[in-house]
C-alpha cells in the first residue's frame, strides 16, 4: 500500500503536473522531514516544532522550500480527509535576507561603452539606440520597465531631467548627463520617423524589457564580458554603487533610484568595506590625532 506521500507525489503529478525533478524534491524534503520527526501524517504541532532545531544551520531559503512542501503535503492530507488540523503552522517562515545584486567594476563599464562608442561610430539606428539605451541605464539609473516606456516627450530639450513614471505611478526627474543628452540627440536623428510617440519604439509599440535584457547581454558579449554577469539591473546597480563610491549622499542616491523606503536604498547599493574604512580614517575629525592627542 502507498504511503500518504507516495500518494501525495502522485496527486502533483497527476493533478499539477510536477516535473520528476520537482517530485524528487518534494520526496527529499518530506522524507527529511519524516526522519527527524517521525510518521508525517500523526505527527502533531510539537513534534515538527522540532524541525526548527534540526534546520538551524540551513540557509533560510532551504527552510523556506522545506516548510512549503510540508504545509502543501499537510492541505493535501486535509483535502484527502486523512487529518482535519494541519500542525506545519507551528513553523513560520524564516526571512530570507534579500541578496546584493552583482557587481560590474568601472573597468567593465568602460568596456562596454568603448564597443558600444565604436559600433555607433557609423550612425546606424541599430547601435545608436544600443549607445542611448547603455547611457541611460548607468547615466541615469532607470529601472528597465520605466526606460522601454520612454516617450518621446520626455526627451530633454532646455532643462537637462527626464519626468519617469516608477512604481506606483510615482512621478521623479531624474538628471541626465550631456553624454546621455548627445546619446539621444543622436537617436532622435536617425530614429525612424514613424509618429511612434514612444523614444524606443518596436511593432508593437515600445521595445519589451526582454529585448533591452537580450541587448545588454548581446553588448557585453561583445565587449568580451560574460553575458551571465550583465543586464539593465547590473547597470542600475553599478550607477548606484559607482555615485555612493564617489561620494554621493544616500538620501539624493534614494531620490534618484526612485525608492519609496532608504533601506531598499542600504540593501541596493554596495561599498567596499576598505573605502569605507579608509573614509573613516581620512575624514573623522580626529584623524591624523595621535592616540593620546
Amino acid at each position: 500500500m502507498p504511503s500518504t506521500i507516495d500518494s501525495f507525489l502522485a496527486m502533483l503529478a497527476a493533478e499539477r503536473g510536477a516535473a520528476a525533478n520537482t517530485l524528487q524534491a518534494y520526496r527529499r524534503d518530506l522524507d527529511g522531514s519524516e526522519n527527524v520527526v517521525g510518521d508525517l501524517l500523526t505527527a502533531s504541532r510539537d513534534d515538527l516544532s522540532g524541525l526548527t532545531r534540526a534546520w538551524a544551520d540551513l540557509a533560510p531559503s532551504t527552510v523556506a522550500r522545506k516548510i512549503s512542501a510540508l504545509r502543501q503535503f499537510y492541505g493535501f492530507c486535509a483535502d484527502e480527509g486523512l487529518r482535519d488540523d494541519d500542525p506545519s503552522t507551528a513553523l513560520s517562515r524564516p526571512q530570507a535576507r534579500r541578496p546584493l545584486p552583482k557587481i560590474l567594476s568601472h573597468d567593465d563599464v568602460g568596456r562596454m561603452f568603448i564597443r558600444a562608442e565604436e559600433e555607433a561610430a557609423g550612425d546606424r539606428p541599430a547601435a545608436v539606440r544600443t549607445l542611448a539605451l547603455l547611457e541611460l541605464l548607468y547615466g541615469s539609473g532607470l529601472r528597465a520597465s520605466e526606460l522601454v516606456t520612454l516617450p518621446v516627450s520626455a526627451v530633454p530639450r532646455d532643462a537637462p531631467f527626464l519626468t519617469i513614471t516608477g512604481k506606483g505611478g510615482q512621478q521623479r526627474m531624474v538628471p541626465v548627463s550631456r553624454r546621455a543628452q548627445s546619446a539621444m540627440a543622436r537617436w532622435m536623428a536617425v530614429r525612424a520617423e514613424d509618429g511612434s510617440p514612444q523614444l524606443f519604439p518596436s511593432r508593437k509599440g515600445h521595445i519589451s524589457r526582454i529585448r533591452l535584457y537580450q541587448l545588454v547581454k548581446e553588448l557585453a558579449a561583445r565587449a568580451d564580458l560574460d553575458p551571465a554577469k550583465v543586464s539593465p539591473h547590473v547597470l542600475r546597480h553599478a550607477f548606484a554603487t559607482h555615485l555612493l563610491e564617489g561620494g554621493a549622499d544616500l538620501r539624493v542616491l534614494q531620490t534618484l533610484l526612485g525608492h519609496a523606503d532608504i533601506a531598499t536604498t542600504q540593501i541596493y547599493t554596495h561599498v567596499d568595506s576598505a573605502r569605507l574604512v579608509a573614509l573613516v580614517n581620512e575624514r573623522h575629525p580626529l584623524a591624523g590625532k595621535g592616540a593620546g592627542g
